[in-house]
């Protein structure tokens, strides 16, 4: 299991604290969201934060754009830093020429899901993905409730992967703690994103630590 604590939910003025965290916590990356408040009611992290997280960590950056025509950003974003970069199906047009340009910079490319769009819709583009990252809460904001149905969505996936003899990891992304994630991971997710688990609680290293116990642990 990859933890990818999520750098929205922690102190914004400081987050060089956090990417520390991260780092004493086990962290295999930090998790960046991107919203433009176009393609999501919010808006939140741009280039220059991404470059100054990239600075100050060693920990590879997983950036998630959720921005209306996200190729007018790609460059920019993975030129700051961006180690993973994944994009909306539901906000990309030309999600093949997307994918091909992530890579061609050298970073794994993924493909987001929003919690009602189904696998179905990556049936073709599947075999040129990274990774898919679905999302178990409706993408805006931090804090939302876990959506219990995606789970069911992710052994889908993992499914669809292994009948094909695919190398494509999953994440998922909302509302994953120490209650759920045992139950995340066990449904096929690789990569499990952690925001207010992690940094809501009193100490975020050890936060990270108990997750990936219980990632690994029986269910209790």
């Amino acid at each position: 299991m990859f933890l990818a604590p999520s750098i929205l939910a922690a102190d914004l003025a400081d987050l060089k604290t956090a990417a520390v965290q991260c780092s004493q916590g086990g962290a295999d990356f930090i998790h960046v969201d991107v919203m433009d408040g176009h393609f999501v009611p919010n808006l939140t992290i741009g280039v220059p934060v991404v470059e100054a997280l990239a600075a100050c960590s060693e920990i590879p950056l997983e950036v998630h754009l959720m921005v209306s025509n996200p190729d007018r950003l790609l460059e920019e974003y993975l030129a700051a830093g961006a180690s993973w970069l994944s994009v909306h199906w539901e906000a990309t047009v030309h999600l093949d020429r997307v994918i091909g340009l992530i890579q061609q910079k050298g970073a794994a490319a993924g493909v987001v899901l929003n919690p009602a769009t189904p696998i179905e819709v990556l049936e073709d583009i599947l075999p040129m993905l990274d990774f898919v990252l679905l999302m178990s809460v409706n993408p805006g904001f931090a804090g939302q409730a876990f959506l219990p149905y995606t789970l069911e969505k992710a052994c889908r996936l993992r499914g669809a992967i292994e009948r094909r003899l695919l190398d494509v990891t999953i994440a998922m992304d909302g509302g994953i703690g120490v209650d759920n994630i045992h139950r995340v991971v066990a449904s096929g997710v690789d990569l499990c994103v952690a925001g207010s688990a992690v940094f809501a609680s009193e100490d975020p290293v050890a936060a990270m630590q108990e997750l990936r116990r219980r990632a690994e642990s029986e269910p209790v």
